[in-house]
């Protein structure tokens, strides 16, 4: 299939056999959207929680199928962790045909360097997150996690979602959005002048000028009651926001 000189990103899908309308709108993006694309990017939160690269979910064995079938058609697609997948690991990669990718990751896009994240650790406000975002990916916890029986770490991950919620109503709206100093400091760093993450569940367009110098920031889409992508060529990026 011919190329369409395009590249999507995509973001915070969520999907879990609870919530099959979004799982039908993403295997229909995958066919009729993300089809002969240049590279199709997953920047987290691909699934609702994992538990490891034997989870049993049925959507997990149905999304496999449908992104390698993406994968063999001549579209590559490359996965980041997110905050509810970063257990997911080289098995599923394989299966999905999937590339697995560091957050951050700096690409070249159509000739503008462009700094990819999942956008979790853009939230330096809450420290509390960040605390346990740094003792749950150390190495040796996902390894000794990965070898709990798969039904302790499903009531784990039960366990943690409602932790999370109660602990999400409690926090002003402000603390789980970006920190815009560090969102100029890692422009800085990586020197780069386009970013594109997920995460928040904003989906927006920010411009910033960091040294005198104009730089995009864009925020992909979550699947909840909407659902989208950033779209990009050499011309640029573009939001696309429609109801699930």
């Amino acid at each position: 299939m011919a190329k369409t000189g395009r590249t999507f990103f995509v973001a915070d899908l969520h999907l879990t056999d609870e919530r099959p309308v979004a799982t039908g709108r993403f295997f229909r993006f995958l066919i009729e959207d993300a089809q002969g694309a240049d590279a199709l990017y997953i920047l987290g939160d691909l699934f609702e929680t994992w538990v490891g690269d034997d989870h049993d979910e049925q959507v997990a064995h149905d999304t496999a199928r449908q992104i390698k079938a993406l994968v063999d058609s001549g579209t590559p697609v490359y996965f980041m962790h997110g905050n509810r997948d970063f257990m997911l690991a080289g098995r599923y990669a394989t299966l999905s045909g999937m590339t697995l990718l560091c957050d951050p990751t700096k690409i070249d896009l159509y000739g503008e360097s462009t700094l990819l994240m999942h956008g979790d650790t853009l939230c330096t406000d809450d420290s509390a997150y960040q605390r346990f975002r740094n003792k749950i990916r150390r190495p040796w916890v996902l390894a000794w996690l990965r070898r709990l029986p798969l039904s302790l770490r499903h009531r784990m991950a039960r366990q943690a979602r409602a932790g999370s919620e109660s602990a999400k109503a409690e926090k002003p709206a402000a603390i789980m959005d970006v920190n815009s100093h560090e969102v100029v400091r890692v422009l800085q760093a990586q020197q780069v002048s386009r970013l594109i993450h997920g995460h928040t569940h904003r989906p927006a367009q920010h411009q910033h000028v960091i040294d005198g110098r104009p730089c995009e920031r864009w925020v992909v889409p979550d699947w909840y009651a909407r659902c989208g992508y950033v779209v990009c060529d050499s011309a640029g990026c573009a939001l696309n926001v429609e109801d699930l």
